[in-house]
C-alpha cells in the first residue's frame, strides 16, 4: 500500500456513478476486485445492496465492524418533456445554488452513460427581479440534446432515472486531487486497502466485519441492515468529512483542517462516540506516530448513527478523511490524509495498545 495505489482506487471508485438506491456498479465493482484479490473469507452482496465481507481473527473476543457507504448524492429524472428536456428531482443534499449550468452525466437503465447540461430561462429573457431570485429546481431542467420523449426512452431513459452532477478525476499540487463522490468512495477506498493489509499480515486476533453500505445520503439505510445482519460488538464508520479550512470560515467553526490527518469524532449529530473505542484509536496512533485531529462537535451525521444502536448497542465512533467541497461535484482532498486514515485503522485493530 503507497500513495500510489491509493490514488489508483481514488479514481477508479470516485468515476463509478452509484446514485442513492442505485449503487450497482460500485458494490459489483467492490465484490468483483475482493473475489479477484482473495481478500475475505466470505463476501456477498445482500438484498438491500450492501457488500458484506467477513475477515475471520484467530481468538480474538471482538467483531470489529468497518462500514463505508457506497452511494452518492444525485438527481432523478421526474418528468420528460415532449421536446426530449428532462425535469428533476434531488437525491440526497444538494446546495441548490451550485446546480444551474453545471454539466451532468445520466446512467440509463441499461448502464449507458449521457451527458448533460443544467438549464432553465436565459438570463436575457428575464426581468431584473428574477434575476435577483435563487432559481429553484423545479424551474431547472436537463438538456441531454435529445429532441424528443421519443428518442429519450428509445435510449432507455425513463422516469426513475438516475445520475449525478459530473466532474472529471484531476491532480492538483501537494498530492491533492479533486473528483465527485469522494463522500464516501474515500471510506471504500480505505476499507479495501485495510482488506490488503489483513492479507498480507494475517496475525490479528479479532474479526473484522466490512460494511459497503448502501442508502446513506437518503437516511443511512443500508447501515441498519448490515449492522443487524453482522453482529458486530465494536464500529467505525469511515468517512470524508467538511474542511472548511478556507477563507471567511472562523477559526472556532473549522470542524477539521486537510493535512492534519484523520479526524476523529468524539459527538455529532446523530451520536455521542464511545469514549473506549476513541481511547484505543489515539493510544495506538499514539504509538505508531500516526498524526490525527478531533471532529469539532456537533457537525454532521453517519452510518454510526445507527450502527451505534443496533440490536443491544455497538460502542461506536467515526475516522474521517478531511475533504472540502462536500456535497459538490468538485470535492478536493489530501491523498496523505487517506494514507493516514488506513494506518489509523489498521492500528485500531493492531491494537499495540491492548485497550
Amino acid at each position: 500500500m503507497d500513495i500510489k495505489s491509493i490514488r489508483s482506487l481514488q479514481e477508479e471508485l470516485s468515476t463509478l456513478i452509484g446514485v442513492s438506491g442505485h449503487e450497482d456498479d460500485v458494490s459489483n465493482f467492490i465484490l468483483k476486485l475482493i473475489e479477484k484479490e482473495n481478500l475475505a473469507d466470505k463476501a456477498w452482496i445482500d438484498p438491500l445492496g450492501n457488500v458484506l465481507v467477513i475477515k475471520k481473527g484467530t481468538d480474538g473476543k471482538n467483531k470489529i465492524l468497518l462500514d463505508a457507504h457506497t452511494d452518492e448524492i444525485g438527481f432523478m429524472v421526474s418528468h420528460i418533456e415532449k421536446n426530449g428536456f428532462l425535469r428533476f428531482v434531488p437525491v440526497g443534499g444538494w446546495d441548490q445554488r451550485i446546480l444551474l449550468g453545471q454539466s451532468v452525466v445520466i446512467r440509463s437503465q441499461v448502464g449507458e452513460k449521457f451527458h448533460g447540461i443544467i438549464g432553465s430561462k436565459p438570463p436575457h429573457l428575464t426581468s431584473i427581479n428574477e434575476r435577483k431570485k435563487l432559481v429553484e429546481i423545479p424551474n431547472m431542467y436537463i438538456d441531454i440534446g435529445m429532441n424528443s420523449i421519443e428518442e429519450v426512452t428509445n435510449n432507455n431513459i425513463v422516469i426513475g432515472t438516475t445520475g449525478t452532477l459530473f466532474s472529471p478525476f484531476m491532480e492538483f499540487p501537494n498530492n491533492m486531487v479533486r473528483g465527485k463522490a469522494f463522500d464516501d468512495r474515500t471510506g471504500c477506498n480505505v476499507l479495501i486497502q485495510i482488506l490488503r493489509l489483513l492479507k498480507e499480515n494475517s496475525a490479528f486476533k479479532d474479526t473484522v466485519l466490512f460494511n459497503f453500505a448502501v442508502q446513506e445520503e437518503i437516511g443511512r439505510r443500508g447501515a441498519i441492515t448490515g449492522a443487524f445482519k453482522l453482529e458486530p460488538t465494536i464500529a467505525l464508520a469511515i468517512e470524508n468529512t467538511t474542511a472548511a479550512d478556507v477563507p471567511g470560515i472562523k477559526e472556532a467553526e473549522i470542524p477539521v483542517y486537510i493535512g492534519r490527518g484523520p479526524a476523529i469524532t468524539i459527538a455529532d449529530k446523530s451520536m455521542i462516540s464511545s469514549k473506549r473505542v476513541n481511547e484505543r484509536i489515539v493510544k495506538n496512533a499514539e504509538l505508531d506516530k500516526i498524526p490525527y485531529q478531533f471532529k469539532k462537535p456537533m457537525y454532521g451525521l453517519t452510518d454510526a448513527g445507527y450502527i451505534h444502536i443496533s440490536r443491544e448497542g455497538v460502542p461506536s465512533s467515526v475516522v474521517s478523511v478531511p475533504c472540502r467541497y462536500i456535497h459538490s461535484p468538485t470535492s478536493l482532498l489530501k491523498l496523505d490524509d487517506i494514507l493516514n486514515t488506513v494506518q489509523i485503522i489498521n492500528a485500531f485493530l493492531r491494537n499495540k495498545a491492548n485497550i
